[in-house]
């Protein structure tokens, strides 16, 4: 039987950190029924306004997904209030909202480039619980739906379209922030529902660049911080610089390092690549005093 692409990727030992989607916000439209490999064209949706979704995101740093409650996919394509979520992921300042929509089409309405830029449109209302989705593309990559489903239906997760890097499924991406997590399993699904931002296979945060995204962990990893209170304020080629929301500095040094041969999906042949790992993590600046 032929190996999944996210057990070779596992049996390469391919690190998760530095992997995450590009995002500065996230926009997840619920939409019941299959997906398709592009799913915003490719399901019950109108691809007409599948296809508006993505130009409208374009350039905005919006990432389109959709999502589905866990269980039967079944879409009787009879109207029906569709729930919207709308994240901002901005360092110290993230946001989550939620609306119901009469019609999907509603959320044409939106201001994309002032959800990109971390503004609230009052779209929706608040949200305070953290919000966990699932990937459960098959379409995209079997193994997403193959090892992501089980505990999106244990656990009673939205499912959500592809979020990149289904060599890690099950992948999951924890809004407001926008961390996405790799290999995730029960265990590490409640954990990050109820404890927050944990660095145990967290892939990085959307809005940092790849080096970036190593860096915040690694510094996540060695406070066991969980609080949005990180961001990313340098980088040079082999660096970064992590700043505290209490004044700490951390400088994160960055190593390439070369990944044994792993096919990035099923189906496609395995082929040799770098990673970006941190290889040290240095204090700079003490905590403010008072």
């Amino acid at each position: 039987m032929r190996m999944r692409c996210s057990t070779l990727s596992d049996f390469a030992g391919e690190p998760l950190a530095g992997t995450a989607a590009s995002a500065t916000a996230w926009l997840c439209l619920e939409q019941p029924g299959p997906w398709g490999r592009d799913a915003l064209t490719e399901s019950h949706l109108d691809p007409e306004l599948g296809a508006e979704l993505g130009r409208r995101a374009a350039g905005t740093g919006v990432r389109v997904l959709l999502i589905r409650r866990p269980g039967r996919h079944a879409d009787h394509r009879l109207p029906s209030r569709r729930r919207l979520y709308l994240a901002s992921t901005e360092p110290g300042a993230s946001w989550l909202e939620q609306a119901d929509l009469a019609c999907p089409e509603e959320v044409l309405e939106l201001d994309f480039e002032a959800l990109g830029q971390g503004r609230s449109t009052a779209f929706g209302t608040p949200v305070t619980d953290p919000l966990l989705l699932i990937c459960t593309n098959s379409k995209r990559d079997v193994c997403c739906a193959l090892y992501g489903r089980p505990i999106a239906t244990a656990l009673d997760l939205w499912e959500c379209t592809h979020t990149g890097g289904h060599r890690f499924a099950p992948t999951g991406v924890l809004l407001p922030t926008g961390h996405l997590y790799g290999r995730i399993d029960h265990e590490l699904a409640k954990r990050v529902v109820t404890d927050g931002i944990v660095a145990d296979r967290c892939r990085g945060r959307s809005c940092f660049t790849p080096h970036g995204q190593v860096a915040e962990v690694a510094v996540r990893q060695q406070l066991g911080e969980t609080r949005d209170v990180l961001t990313v304020v340098a980088e040079t080629p082999g660096s970064a610089t992590v700043r505290h929301a209490d004044g700490r500095q951390w400088r994160v040094t960055l190593t390439e390092r070369p990944v044994p041969a792993r096919p990035a999906s099923c189906g496609k042949s395995p082929d040799v690549a770098v990673a970006l790992v941190a290889t040290a993590v240095d204090q700079l600046v003490g905590a403010r005093r008072g």
